[in-house]
Parts: C-alpha cells; structure tokens; sequence
C-alpha cells in the first residue's frame, strides 16, 4: 500500500481528553471510552456528570468538527448517540478490541479526517496506525493481538508483545507512542524503530518484577459466589512506593480465585476473567467501562467487600 498520509496525534484516556481547541480540522476519536461515575448512587443536585464534565465537553466543543469516535466499552450513554452515525460505539462483548472496528468502510465513509485522538495502550494506537492505513492491519495479525492484549485471553504474537511490553515499561511517555503509531503506521517498515521502541520494553522488567513480588501477599478471602483473592499494596510508613504492573498483579490473583481485588492509596481495583460472566458495572452501580475490570476510590472499599459477597475480614497491613 501507499504511505499513509500525515495526520497531527493526540492522546487521551476516559478521564483526561484533549480540549478541542488543541485539536486541528475534522477529529477522530479511536478507543477513549465515555466517562463514567466511580462514587455510585445519584449526584448531588449541583453537580455535574463527568460524562459531562469530560466526554461531553469534548463532543459539544469540537460540534461538527467531530467525524467520528468509535469505541468498544460499556456505557449508559451509548444509547444518546444511537441515531448519530459520527458514534461506532459497541459493548466489550460485541468488539473485545477497537481495531477490528476500523475497517476500510469506515474510514471511507467518514471521509477526511486531520487529527486522531487515541488511548495510549497497544489496543487504541493500533487502531490510529489502522486508521491511517485506511482500515488495513499493520502487519498480519494486528488485530488478534489487540484482542489477546485488550482482554488477556490467549497470547499475542512476538510483535503484539513487544509492543505491549514497551508500552507498560513507560505508560505515560507519549513520545513513545507517537513513535509505536508511527512504525505501526508504515508497516513495520523502518527496522531501526524497534531500537527505543525495545529499550522502553526493558523498562518493564522492573514492573513485572514487583508485581510477581506483590503477588505473594494475595489473601483467598471467602465470597458469594465467587471466591476474592485479595492483597493490599498501599506502602507502609516510611517505605518508598515501587512501580509495578497492575494488570499483571490482577492476573496473578485470578489465577487463585475467580475475582482479584487489589488495594492501594487511592484506589480499589477489581478484575475477573473476561469470558467469567461477571459483571462489576452492575454490582458497583457504575454508569460505564469494562464489566470485568473496574477501579474505584478506596474508600469504597466496604461497598466492594459487600458487593462481592465477601465474608472474611480482609487481612490488614502490617
């Protein structure tokens, strides 16, 4: 194929978007899911939805400028953009992966677009590169990785995961994924991007390292019906806060019950396998996200607890 043609990049993720001002000429949107409310239950009467403070800014900004946002995770709102054909919105069931969404029709038929917004994970930069390629893979297999590394089920291919790595060695360095887009985007083509591209996978080593660490603090905690291993990481005094790779922390747990919950300063953070059935959004009453992987402040933490079912006491940090 042609080399894709040059469009300016933004990078975003559900609670921290662009403003649309930043963004030049006609806007896709690529796997940035709508926001949602993480305390649960009815606003107070003065306040605002972060959909609305967050999502719905954005739309409302960028107005006719908006070609498109296609997304693959649940929301309530999903049902306000129905008759809207700028909005290719699917559950997590539907589409386990946003690349898979951006197929040659679409691009197509949304026509000219100058700026792409996406997630900074493998799943939202592989569908910008997708994008740019006018619908067509990166490399063959593209999009059977996004599904593995977006839902943890099955193993990506060598090249799926030695971007995926680099990716968790340095979540936040947009750098490296403008440069992750840019090598997806021309099909691998350049050999010498892999070079940074693999320093950054070196990165994560550390991460993994401290995840597999964290892992052995995992407490099986009794629930209804479904069985909680649970580990509380938040620091002790004095002691320095270390990197590690939440999703790996929480695979690690699923593989001693159905349900890991992991602790830390902030927030609780809960998963479950993704063909498990179990659905978070509905047990925490969460307007939107990914049913079997959610986070919510820690002080909820007894909401969790008894959501779940759970029955013992969790263990406490020494």
């Amino acid at each position: 194929m042609n080399a894709p043609r040059n469009f300016a990049l933004a990078f975003g993720s559900p609670r921290k978007l662009p403003r649309a001002r930043e963004l030049g000429g006609r806007v896709v949107v690529l796997d940035i899911a709508f926001a949602y409310d993480v305390e649960g239950g009815a606003l107070k009467p003065s306040s605002a939805s972060k959909f609305e403070q967050i999502t719905g800014k954005l739309i409302d900004g960028l107005g006719g400028r908006l070609a498109a946002w296609v997304d693959h995770h649940d929301h309530a709102r999903h049902a306000d953009y129905a008759a809207d054909p700028r909005f290719v919105l699917a559950t997590k069931a539907q589409h386990p992966a946003c690349p898979e969404m951006v197929t040659a029709e679409l691009v197509a038929r949304v026509g000219d677009v100058d700026t792409i917004v996406c997630h900074t994970d493998f799943d939202g930069l592989c569908a910008a590169a997708k994008w740019m390629r006018g619908g067509v893979e990166p490399y063959a297999g593209a999009d059977a990785d996004a599904r593995a590394i977006d839902t943890r089920i099955g193993k990506p291919g060598p090249i799926g995961e030695r971007f995926d790595r680099a990716l968790r060695g340095r979540p936040n360095d947009e750098g490296l994924c403008g440069l992750v887009v840019r090598h997806l985007a021309t099909g691998l083509a350049d050999a010498g991007l892999w070079a940074p591209i693999d320093r950054a996978a070196a990165d994560y080593q550390a991460q993994e390292d401290e995840a597999r660490r964290q892992a052995k603090g995992f407490a099986r905690l009794r629930g209804a019906p479904h069985g909680v291993a649970y580990v509380d990481v938040t620091p002790r005094a004095g002691e320095a806060r270390r990197a590690y790779d939440k999703t790996l922390l929480l695979l690690l747990g699923q593989e001693r019950e159905p349900i890991a919950v992991v602790v830390d300063r902030d927030t609780v953070s809960l998963a479950a396998a993704f063909d498990s059935g179990i659905d978070f959004l509905a047990l925490l009453g969460l307007s939107g996200g990914m049913p079997t992987r959610v986070s919510v402040p820690v002080q909820r933490l007894a909401d969790v607890l008894r959501a779940l079912g759970v029955t013992d006491p969790p263990p406490r940090r020494g």
